[in-house]
């Protein structure tokens, strides 16, 4: 969309109303919120099992494997994980046809992308020592691309609850019940093999709804040039997408380039604390997407600039609590894993308030993909270019003082977190530019909240270790939600808990 698409259209009779849409996103949220506490809740034994049982250089190991496979796995979805929504909205579009051309070019992408893993497993583990069953893991690209793209189509048809099942409750329960399996049966490889199964896992809960939503390919034919144009037509999304991810992993990558794979398995650690408050961006991502593509082709863009400020707003509000609540009983939070984890306690300060950082950056880009895909993606690619400066920079500063390895991760960081600012306001400059109207999601009650949080918590810092977990926690995030809701949310913000009558929703006109 061009800058000359700013002056809105009228609204068209059928578009649903302001106050439809904050309900449709609020129901999305509400549903995907209660995901990230399942998650949450199924994601710690997996930490403390990984950490305690099979210690920081397996960790680490793991990690690294990790990282290249899903790096595979995002650029087979050939940016359809968020593309797919926009293929849906035209008119006159075969949804049925759509999916399965999406699902079919992620199958060919992600053949191609597990053949060369397969071909070079050191890609996967560079250190070496590759198993029976270590190649074998990069069949999982086509799982973790499968279920992106079977989950876009769910969250196009407003089921959110989709998402919940497959990401918050098969995926992370099933990852921690199979390592502690492995673990007790002595299998050295089992943090690799129970992500196999965790992924499995997820990509079959995720087909189940969307076999149900749009029905099997019987009948489907695949259209080559139709195929190659969608591809064509995704190259930004998908490059976008690539970008966006690898921000959360370059510093992983630079990290194993200066430090051991315990360091390493140290820093994946708090990484994976840190991206617990990450994940409520996702309680949104799904159902944002959908309403935005329907107000575009609507023409209604101060609408979306309002949707992406309040949708905006609440992930800030929300990740900020729990990264205070989380940071700074940092090191108590820390020794859960390991007591050999401790000495990460930096790295993982600055990593939540990365995301914290990141919020603004997130959800405008949400917009930017569809309106600026282009600009969105030179900023992007500006980003990650600032953090692999920044990192290497950082690090080199670190070395040459003389300070220990670990402090290499409270670089890369702290690296992360100065990018991410960049990110956030840029992007939304683009943003509110381009819809004209502006977009803010940053409020004075965000730093009252924070400020009688911080107050508190340090002195629940002062408490012994189990009282800084059991009391200190709940009393940080107790003091910074009522300061928030008092001081912060409006009525609009509010419907985020207010269950929205089915009749609410307009009903559209033929």
């Amino acid at each position: 969309m061009s800058q000359t698409d700013s002056a809105a259209a009228p609204a068209s009779p059928a578009a649903p109303s302001g106050d439809a849409d904050t309900a449709a996103l609020a129901k999305g949220g509400r549903t995907n919120f209660f995901g990230f506490i399942l998650r949450l809740v199924a994601r710690l034994p997996f930490l403390y099992v990984a950490g305690r049982w099979y210690g920081p250089e397996a960790v680490g190991r793991f990690a690294f494997a990790v990282l290249v496979i899903e790096l595979v796995a995002q650029l087979a979805t050939l940016g359809l994980k968020r593309g797919l929504a926009e293929q849906l909205s035209i008119n006159g579009a075969d949804h049925r046809t759509v999916v399965w051309d999406g699902m079919f070019v992620a199958f060919l992408a992600s053949a191609a992308g597990s053949a060369l893993l397969f071909a070079f497993p050191q890609l996967m583990y560079p250190a070496g020592d590759i198993g029976g069953a270590d190649r074998w893991m990069a069949l999982l690209v086509f799982a973790i691309a499968g279920t992106d793209i079977a989950l876009a189509a769910c969250a196009y048809r407003f089921d959110i609850g989709a998402t919940v099942r497959a990401r918050a409750i098969v995926e992370p329960w099933v990852i921690s019940a199979a390592a502690a399996g492995f673990w007790f049966v002595s299998i050295s490889d089992g943090l690799m093999l129970s992500y196999a199964a965790a992924m499995l896992g997820a990509f079959l809960t995720a087909l189940i709804p969307m076999l149900r939503h749009y029905g099997g390919p019987r009948g489907w034919q695949p259209h080559p040039a139709h195929l190659i144009a969608v591809a064509r037509r995704n190259a930004p999304l998908a490059a976008a997408d690539a970008i966006e991810w690898g921000t959360r992993r370059l510093d992983l990558f630079i990290l194993g380039q200066f430090t051991s794979p315990t360091i390493y398995g140290i820093y994946y650690m708090a990484q994976q604390v840190a991206s617990l408050p990450q994940k409520l961006k996702t309680s949104f991502e799904p159902i944002l997407g959908p309403v935005i593509t329907r107000n575009l082709a609507e023409k209604r863009l101060a609408a979306v600039a309002a949707q992406v400020s309040q949708v905006g707003f609440w992930i800030i509000a929300a990740q900020a609590g729990v990264a205070l609540a989380l940071g700074i009983p940092g090191e108590a939070v820390m020794g859960l894993v390991g007591p050999e984890f401790v000495s990460g306690t930096a790295a993982l300060a600055f990593l939540l308030a990365a995301e914290v950082v990141a919020a603004t950056a997130v959800v405008s880009e949400a917009a930017l993909v569809y309106v600026a895909r282009h600009r969105n993606l030179l900023i992007s690619m500006a980003t990650l270019a600032l953090q692999a400066i920044f990192s290497v920079t950082l690090i080199l500063i670190a070395k040459s003082m003389g300070w220990p390895p670990i402090t290499y991760a409270a670089a890369v960081a702290l690296a992360l977190m100065l990018a991410l600012g960049f990110a956030s306001v840029v992007k939304a400059r683009l943003l509110a530019h381009v819809l004209g109207a502006p977009v803010n999601s940053l409020r004075w009650a965000l730093v009252w909240a924070t400020a009688g949080a911080a107050i508190l918590g340090w002195g629940a810092t002062q408490l012994p270790e189990w009282a800084e977990l059991l009391i200190g926690v709940p009393v940080i995030l107790g003091i910074y939600s009522w300061l928030i809701w008092t001081r912060g949310f409006g009525p609009a913000d509010r419907a985020l808990f207010k269950k929205q009558p089915e009749t609410a929703e307009p009903v559209p006109t033929a």
